[in-house]
């Protein structure tokens, strides 16, 4: 690793830091799109590694209320010393990160841009587990890799990068898990998914998919797993969602659908929606995308697919190269984490996804605050009967994982907010209400 870098650090250029010819282009639309997907920084104790010459340390120093920028070649730590210690809270370190530690509960957020490639499963699993320990409760992660093969065109001798699958760093860090003892009392604590998307301005500039970011949150675990899986996540992916059942629903629901009704009500309720071109809408529970695909096709609109199981996503984004369609993206994303400024949409469409939702109420205040004044919600979901329910349909619903709701129930849940807002929602409600 050391002599690799070597070979690559003479300079201390952008090009050498992104082993790219076109870094200079590259980095002017990627650095925004990165720093986007951040929680905010105001106030936080910011950890980078991997910082090389401060290419994202810059920026990371204006809002943070401290930045510790570490990297383990001595060429780059100086050259961001140089460049950012007027700023005065900061912090440089050279340092190799399989040996780094810190005192528990130092940072808020830790950020990483293309380091984690470097490590061998061991090593990151281990780094996972340190940074468990680094991080507050509720504090941050974000990592971004190049996944499956090279992403830079320049040449190496030899290169000694891991170039692991979207999944494989999914499994890697959401699994490793850290116990601490205060007394008698024991603690589990991991990482939960937030975000995990593909870097837009490389698919743009490069047609590559291969840039890959995530966001995960350092969160308690229960020991009292899901159906025998840590995470809501590796439940859907492992059990609910498995690919070979999500093709299975495909066959059945009509081809870019997994769930009722496939495309004759999608276009029935999208119809009421009076969508334009150049709106945005936001798809929570997108599943392979057959939905969104439509939207674009039919009117011309920008959609952002989101879905908590990776499968369904993989599916989707497999579909979206076959579709050409640059309106349309996806991610992994818990929808009752994830940030998006205010009025970032003209609509907010969920079908038969809120099921899977405890706090059906915060997740609509946050429809509320993601939608523009005049913006729509468009919800379809299965509801239940009045209790009590039979042994059978309690069994099922414990085995599935939902929190169903009956209509009424909905219906109080939605007075918060516009009648816009509940119209839409009770309009689209009602016809697939199940008992």
């Amino acid at each position: 690793m050391t002599e690799f870098w070597k070979e690559h650090s003479h300079q201390a250029t952008v090009e050498e830091m992104m082993l790219d010819s076109h870094a200079q282009e590259l980095t002017q639309q990627e650095l925004p799109e990165i720093l986007s997907l951040l929680p905010s920084l105001s106030g936080q104790r910011v950890l980078e590694l991997g910082a090389g010459i401060g290419r994202y340390t810059s920026h990371l120093l204006t809002q943070a209320s401290h930045v510790t920028a570490v990297d383990f070649m001595e060429s780059f730590v100086e050259k961001n010393r140089q460049d950012n210690s007027h700023h005065g809270n900061a912090s440089f370190l050279q340092a190799d990160v399989t040996k780094l530690d810190f005192p528990k509960n130092s940072f808020d957020i830790i950020f990483s841009n293309w380091l984690l490639m470097y490590l061998s499963d061991e090593e990151l699993r281990s780094l996972t587990e340190r940074m468990l320990g680094w991080l507050r409760l509720g504090g941050y992660l974000f990592f971004r890799e190049s996944c499956n093969h090279q992403s830079g065109d320049y040449k190496r001798t030899f290169n000694p990068t891991h170039y692991r699958s979207s999944a494989h760093y999914s499994h890697l860090v959401t699994t490793t898990l850290r116990e601490e003892s205060e007394g008698a009392e024991k603690q589990v604590f991991g990482f939960d998914i937030v975000l995990n998307k593909i870097v837009q301005t490389y698919i743009k500039m490069k047609n590559n998919q291969n840039q890959v970011c995530w966001l995960l949150e350092k969160v308690g675990r229960d020991t009292a797993c899901q159906e025998g899986f840590r995470t809501f996540q590796q439940f859907l992916d492992n059990q609910q969602y498995t690919r070979k059942g999500i093709l299975r629903y495909e066959k059945m629901f009509g081809a870019g659908y997994v769930s009722t009704g496939g495309p004759s009500t999608t276009k029935e309720f999208v119809d009421l929606l009076n969508l334009k071109p150049g709106m945005k809408v936001l798809d929570v529970g997108c599943g392979i995308g057959g939905g969104n695909f439509y939207m674009a096709k039919a009117f011309g609109v920008e959609v952002l697919g989101l879905d908590l199981s990776a499968n369904m996503v993989d599916i989707a984004i497999e579909r979206a190269m076959e579709e050409k369609l640059p309106s349309v993206h996806f991610e992994v994303a818990d929808a009752t984490k994830r940030e998006f400024p205010e009025g970032s949409f003209d609509v907010v469409y969920s079908r038969d996804t809120i099921l899977h939702i405890d706090d059906k109420l915060a997740l609509l205040k946050r429809f509320h605050s993601w939608l523009k004044p005049t913006g729509q919600v468009l919800i379809t979901d299965y509801c239940c009967g009045e209790k009590p329910w039979t042994p059978q349909f309690q069994e099922y619903v414990k085995q599935r994982g939902y929190i169903l709701y009956t209509p009424p129930e909905y219906g109080k849940t939605t007075l918060f907010t516009n009648r816009v807002f509940i119209y839409i929602f009770r309009s689209c409600l009602f016809p697939t209400t199940t008992v």
